[in-house]
C-alpha cells in the first residue's frame, strides 16, 4: 500500500475506510452534507 502522506503535504484519506467497508460516505463541509459513492466501475462520484 502506498503513503499517500510521504509523497506529498497534502493529507491524503484511504476512500476505503471512509466509507468504513461499504460504498458510500457523508461529508461535510461548512454545513452543508455531500455523498461520496464508490461505483461499481471503481470510479467515485461526490454529489451535493
Amino acid at each position: 500500500m502506498i503513503d499517500i502522506n510521504a509523497l506529498t503535504e497534502t493529507p491524503g484519506y484511504d476512500v476505503r475506510s471512509l466509507t468504513n467497508g461499504g460504498d458510500q460516505a457523508l461529508l461535510v463541509l461548512d454545513g452543508q452534507v455531500y455523498s461520496l459513492r464508490i461505483t461499481r466501475a471503481g470510479k467515485l462520484i461526490l454529489t451535493k
